[in-house]
């Protein structure tokens, strides 16, 4: 009879050779085919959709004993680890795991065992296969390019305290895999069944030891590469920074000091994975309440290349937050005399945009809950639904000083200051907890359909023990963010297309600043259009189009007089159009800030034929950029859509910055498309001619772009 050791080593062959099968085709080509799977056998328990593979024992306690990327045939996973970490009154208890593995370089089946589950740590009792659940009840109710949300496959486990001092409290961890994307979600429940209020201090969500990226025998954790192969985000994530990786919050490369076989000598490689809010959760959970964690999501790479990530992760927001690949076309009005939001209104319905902000300036304030109040902008939402066109404003919380009582208290001095922005209402102060009211009841009552919030900003913590919304500093930020995600939450369930100044897409936000510095809409036309496509170069390689927006000052905005506004309209009709050429090319909304869109049957008759072109082209306009060349205003530049499931294969915008026709070469890569052999490129509505692609799926294409001007051509 063969040893258990052999007999598990060869189990583990068999399965690591059926799971590193090369899938059939490019998911991010064709995500068909790609279900995910949640399958049990015996003690083992598998979660996968042929991109990614994940699996755990149940026993002597839920184990992570394999993770892998099917596509690259990359083992994430070297060391058993807790499944989480919980700090209840002061101390430190885990939730699944086990110990007992010697090397930690490495994991063999073999091992497993002879590890043994802690006598303090939560133990497993029990799981259930599911259905993932949407996070939020959105539906959609405007043009957008996928109207479905996330569908795939979850396991729940759950566990039970072992300490005597947590006897009744349970955990449950849940595990979600996405159809047709290598991306797992993994977030907790926590239930205080005790009899008493309980400290919660942290909750750690994701604790993963990983391989090594690099062979550094010395340097600090901050020089040494962390694995490429996992990108992680969570639903907590803000910095103002327009940009995801700048915003995070919660991710955590650590070093691992029981990895003693670690190629650095002072074992200082950052290769142990936590998850957890960098300002801990810091609440009180009462006898009987219920808490969620924040939700992690991990995207699994499959090479260094910049395009080829950037568009994993545009796919993952598409798959997560499908709300924001609404794209409504907006523009942002400086009044809200009822006459010139009518007229605005009149003009949007003859233009064909879609939407009405009252802009910041505009003298709006949802604030203001009177009876005269609400039935003036009723009226005007109203009339703007009877002409087919949205009505939303602004609304400014931080960058504002509200009183001592209702201020954010610095840690530092207990007095107010010290906030992002210097002075900051506390959305937990009195308030704070009235504005979202009002802001709820003002939306609903006059049937509002775009909010724009101006903050709040990144999670001021707060010392106050006074206001209701929160007890002190330790819970603050935490019990802020929640508030905040709540009116985000109750906006996107009713429909309302909400404008936000921070990274909050997995909690219902559609749009965020395309990343541009404001004072430069005050400088020369000229220089805005250069510096106007670096910006959209530049903010989409994370965020798909119809995540940003962008900026178009109609009239006079941070200064910078007649040289930088485009009023009066008539007289810079190049510019007005090339601006919108610009955006809407690219597939991104700009704020048209000012008093009109047209001043004259010539204006009006541009906008109309801007506004048509991206319109019959908006499917795809908004699918994802591929970069070509970026602007740097000597030579041309350009972007390229590309999409495999549409009839249009790519749509690509190039542009010439230089005062003298320019004929280039331009190669366009079309591995994307999913076109093998040959294309068909028309410039403009001009007649189709054939290409053939190289060995690399470019078609190389010759095309004259005209002085200071832009031409744009459809691969079919």
């Amino acid at each position: 009879m063969p040893s258990l050791m052999l007999l598990a080593a060869g189990m583990y062959a068999s399965l690591a050779t059926a799971q590193v099968k090369t899938p059939a085709h490019d998911w991010l080509v064709n995500p068909k085919g790609f279900t995910a799977t949640a399958t049990e056998k015996e003690k083992t328990i598998v979660l996968g959709n042929g991109l990614l593979s994940r699996s755990f024992r149940t026993a002597p306690n839920v184990i992570c004993t394999d993770y892998r990327n099917l596509v690259s045939g990359e083992q994430l996973l070297r060391a058993v680890k807790p499944e989480a970490r919980l700090f209840i009154n002061g101390h430190a208890y885990q939730v699944g795991g086990a110990t007992g593995q010697r090397q930690n370089a490495y994991l063999l089946p073999a091992w497993l065992d002879q590890l043994q589950a802690g006598s303090n740590d939560f133990i497993y009792t029990g799981h259930e296969l599911t259905d993932i659940r949407p996070v939020l009840n959105w539906k959609a109710a405007r043009w957008c390019s996928n109207p479905r949300q996330a569908t795939g496959k979850a396991v729940i486990f759950t566990y039970k305290a072992q300490a005597p001092e947590l006897q009744g409290v349970t955990v449950k961890v849940h595990y979600e895999v996405f159809d047709g994307i290598p991306l797992l979600s993994k977030w907790l429940e926590i239930t205080n069944g005790t009899a008493q209020t309980l400290r919660l201090d942290q909750v750690v969500n994701e604790i993963l030891a990983t391989p090594e990226e690099e062979s550094a025998v010395v340097g600090r954790p901050e020089m040494i590469k962390t694995p490429h192969g996992i990108y992680v985000e969570s639903n907590y994530s803000f910095n103002n920074a327009m940009t995801a990786s700048l915003s995070d919050q919660t991710t955590h490369w650590k070093t691992d000091s029981t990895y003693t076989s670690q190629v650095n000598y002072d074992l200082l490689t950052p290769c142990l994975l936590e998850v957890h809010p960098k300002v801990p959760v810091g609440i009180t959970l009462a006898a009987g309440e219920h808490f969620e964690s924040i939700r992690t999501y991990e995207l699994l790479l499959d090479g260094y290349d910049r395009e080829r990530n950037g568009l994993a992760k545009r796919r993952m927001y598409r798959t997560l937050a499908p709300w924001t690949t609404e794209n409504p076309i907006f523009m942002h009005l400086v009044s809200t005399d009822p006459v010139k939001v009518k007229n605005i209104i009149d003009q949007c319905a003859a233009t064909g945009y879609e939407g009405v902000i009252l802009s910041f300036g505009s003298g709006l304030n949802m604030e203001d809950t009177s009876a005269a109040n609400i039935t003036k902008y009723k009226a005007l939402a109203d009339y703007a639904h009877s002409k087919k066109v949205m009505l939303g404003g602004y609304s400014l919380f931080s960058s504002r000083r509200i009183s001592d009582e209702d201020d954010v208290i610095n840690p530092a001095t207990g007095k107010p200051g010290g906030a992002f922005f210097g002075n900051a209402p506390c959305l937990g102060s009195k308030w704070g907890l009235s504005y979202l009211a009002k802001l709820k009841y003002f939306i609903t009552t006059t049937g509002f359909d775009i909010f724009e919030n101006d903050g709040p900003y990144p999670g001021d913590v707060c010392a106050s023990s006074t206001h209701p919304g929160h007890s002190g500093k330790e819970d603050s930020q935490w019990k802020q963010m929640q508030l905040q995600k709540g009116l985000y939450h109750f906006l996107n369930e009713k429909g309302v297309y909400i404008n936000a100044p921070d990274w909050y897409f997995m909690d219902g936000t559609n749009k965020i600043a395309l990343g541009y510095r404001e004072v430069n809409f005050s400088l020369p036309r000229t220089e805005q259009l250069i510096l106007n496509r670096q910006n959209i170069f530049d903010g989409t390689w994370e965020k798909t189009p119809s995540m940003g927006w962008g900026f178009v000052p109609l009239s006079e905005y941070h200064g910078g007089g007649a040289d930088a506004t485009l009023e009066p309209l008539k007289e810079h009709l190049d510019t007005y159009e090339q601006l919108m050429m610009q955006y809407y090319g690219a597939g991104v909304q700009a704020c048209y800030r000012g008093p009109r869109l047209y001043d004259t049957d010539k204006t009006r008759q541009l906008v109309q034929q801007v506004v048509s072109w991206y319109k019959k082209y908006r499917d795809i306009l908004n699918t994802d950029v591929i970069h070509l060349r970026r602007p740097d205003g000597r030579d041309w530049d350009g972007i390229m859509h590309i999409s495999a499931a549409l009839p249009q294969k790519a749509m690509v915008m190039l542009y010439n910055p230089t005062t003298a026709p320019v004929t280039r070469e331009i190669a366009l890569p079309l591995y994307y498309s999913g076109l093998a052999q040959t294309v068909k490129i028309r410039e403009k509505e001009g007649p189709l001619k054939t290409y053939t692609l190289d060995r690399q799926y470019t078609a190389h294409v010759k095309v004259t772009i005209p002085a200071s001007g832009y031409t744009w051509l459809v691969a079919e």
